[in-house]
């Protein structure tokens, strides 16, 4: 230890390790919008399929890849008052 008193700031690298809900393909989509493809192992695909609320989730390319939604829509439509 230094004699100096100070500590170092505790610093956090990277991204977080919260990661959005995955969805597999069949399931209902939760919410409508952009739904990014995402690997076996959380890797990005940069593909995207639009879904609405209440329909499933289409066939991914390859096995074990899944969805997140990257972009809710923003309308108001269908939500109660």
């Amino acid at each position: 230890m230094s004699g100096n008193g100070r500590t170092a700031p505790s610093r956090s690298f990277g991204k977080s390790n919260t990661m959005a809900p995955t969805q597999k393909p069949g399931e209902l989509a939760s919410r409508s919008g952009q739904y990014e493809i995402i690997g076996p192992r959380g890797g990005r695909t940069g593909a995207e399929r639009t879904v609405t609320r209440g329909e499933r989730l289409p066939p991914t390319p390859k096995a074990g890849q899944g969805y997140v939604l990257t972009d809710a829509t923003k309308n108001g439509a269908g939500r109660g008052r």
